[in-house]
């Protein structure tokens, strides 16, 4: 709003001081990270202050089930509306409104947003711990990546430029770019001066099919990343401040990763594709981290409130679709290791616990997954929910570790790999 606005002043030839602060990223971006910040905070404290009064919680651990005896009865949930608004406020005020991919990851926002609302609303007013049926999230998540994967691929405001060069000439940078064009090429990791192209992987089909298949190829690869993301992020948030503070850093990576894409210069500098627009998912990207910060202010141990689904849904869903829309998604394995490690433990765990009970015995691989809840279960608790399982890692009771050690190990862990995710911009 204020970006449209200061920018028709500008071309009407009205002078306003400071308005063309605005026509720069870096500005816009600090100002949304720093308007977000203080929603996020001002407006936490009055919504929990309202759940409480209240009485609106979701029934959470028993201090009997705690092996260190911490009880979290009462706490309100819900907390994703506070991250939610804490975006979408600075977004319509200082994004640029007539920019696709603002629109993208608004519209990411709002439909994952309403997916985990039902869920928690499910859980806490009707008392249904089992919340929203689970197909109902998975065709939520497919519808999204359907609409991601589409307009990826008929807007025409959605072009790259493989190839950026800049020199000086005169003592005046030159810059000389290919043409932008539609292309379903993506960045990978560890290689220098190539970019894989998907469509290349179906040229037996000939050279004009292998274009369609190459983005049809696409749109599904954009269903299976939504849905995988959103998912493992919802499983990380588990423990107080966890999915927060692992999702503001992987937030402030990819922020990192769409200011190089959305420049020239550093496109260049880096030798990745130019993509013109992408600059608004880095002012996205500034509210999506300020919100988070904002949020971990109530979240961090102990937590005055839970993000629930309505916050750990969406905050999974813009992490994959702000990597698509900059062409790193064959990054997200390497900067999400820790949502991916999540899911396949409990893919792994579930399905070694079917085969086993086929064979008439309760056999797991941990005591409770996802797996940050392995390292804070006793065998005692495993047996009195399931007696007579067997653990094939069980670790040892007498070293089963905190709450707050189990969250910013994974925070070091995120920033290790967040580190190793910008490094493949250099070792390649």
């Amino acid at each position: 709003m204020l970006y449209s606005l200061f920018e028709y002043l500008k071309n009407a030839g009205i002078d306003i001081p400071g308005g063309g602060m605005f026509q720069y990223v870096t500005f816009r971006a600090i100002s949304a990270l720093v308007l977000s910040l203080v929603i996020s905070c001002w407006f936490g404290s009055h919504f929990i202050d309202i759940l409480k009064r209240k009485n609106i919680s979701e029934t959470q651990r028993d201090v009997k089930l705690d092996p260190f005896g911490v009880a979290k009865k009462g706490v309100p949930t819900m907390g994703g509306v506070i991250i939610i608004v804490a975006i979408l406020v600075p977004c319509l005020l200082i994004g640029d409104l007539k920019n696709i991919y603002m629109w993208l990851m608004i519209i990411t926002t709002v439909i994952l947003g309403a997916i985990g609302f039902a869920d928690d609303y499910i859980k806490t007013f009707r008392k249904n711990k089992e919340g929203l049926n689970g197909w109902f999230k998975v065709a939520g998540q497919l519808a999204l990546g359907l609409i991601v994967g589409l307009t990826l691929r008929y807007s025409p405001q959605v072009v790259i430029n493989e190839k950026v060069e800049t020199r000086i000439e005169n003592n005046t940078e030159v810059v000389i770019k290919t043409p932008d064009v539609k292309s379903t090429r993506t960045t990978i990791p560890f290689f220098k001066n190539h970019n894989l192209n998907y469509a290349d992987a179906f040229s037996w089909l000939g050279e004009k099919a292998k274009y369609q298949a190459g983005w049809i190829f696409f749109v599904l690869l954009t269903l299976f990343i939504v849905t995988a993301i959103s998912n493992g992020s919802n499983l990380n948030d588990g423990m107080d401040g966890m999915a927060a503070g692992n999702s503001a850093i992987i937030g402030v990576t990819l922020g990192i990763l769409a200011y190089v894409s959305s420049n020239v210069v550093t496109a260049s500098h880096f030798d990745l594709m130019y993509i013109p627009g992408s600059q608004e998912v880095v002012i996205y990207l500034c509210t999506f981290v300020g919100a988070l910060i904002g949020f971990l202010w109530f979240n961090s141990y102990p937590a005055q409130i839970f993000m629930g689904d309505t916050g750990s849904l969406t905050i999974g869903g813009i992490i994959a679709v702000a990597a698509l829309c900059i062409h790193k998604e064959l990054l997200l394995p390497i900067l999400c290791g820790v949502f991916v490690v999540e899911s396949l433990s409990v893919i792994c765990q579930r399905f070694y616990y079917k085969l086993g009970k086929r064979k008439g015995v309760h056999q797991r691989i941990w005591k409770r997954t996802p797996i940050h809840d392995h390292y804070r279960t006793s065998m005692e608790q495993v047996l009195k929910a399931d007696p007579g399982s067997t653990v094939k890692f069980q670790g040892n009771d007498n070293k089963l570790q905190l709450e707050t050690k189990i969250t910013l190990r994974t925070w070091i862990i995120s920033i290790g790999l967040a580190a190793l995710t910008i490094l493949t911009l250099k070792i390649r």
